[in-house]
């Protein structure tokens, strides 16, 4: 099996750090735009993509700033996602800030499959 390899991503986003947090921790938010629907049972969630199923763990979670998970297939793996919310002290600019990882030669649809859906979400809330 191949090393997959660390990357990670910003996107500058006009919402409010509440809000946005709605988005990338319940299951109704992220089935908005990460997923076609989206169900949790406690610390597990089901993401459904089509007729495709996969499902990952809630790894950590801290209210208001981040969430991690790990999709359950690669359960021994180092591997996860995980979706941050940053704000500048200064300028107050809000970002989401990716984090995942992929095969070498898969990164670049990763990155493209990631711009897209945070286009949808800025699309849902209204930002540019």
């Amino acid at each position: 099996m191949e090393d997959k390899v660390k990357y990670e991503m910003e996107f500058p986003i006009q919402a409010s750090p509440s809000l946005l947090y709605q988005y990338i921790s319940t299951p109704s938010g992220l089935s908005e735009w990460y997923a076609d629907n989206v169900n949790s049972r406690g610390e597990f969630f089901t993401f459904i993509w089509n007729e495709s199923e996969e499902k990952a763990k809630l790894l950590s979670k801290k209210n208001g700033e981040r969430i991690k998970f790990r999709w359950l297939d690669d359960e021994e793996s180092p591997y996860f996602f995980e979706i941050r919310i940053q704000v500048d002290e200064i300028t107050k600019d809000v970002s989401i800030m990716i984090t995942d990882f992929a095969e070498e030669d898969e990164i670049e649809e990763g990155k493209m499959l990631w711009e897209n859906m945070i286009s949808d979400l800025k699309q849902i809330l209204g930002s540019s």
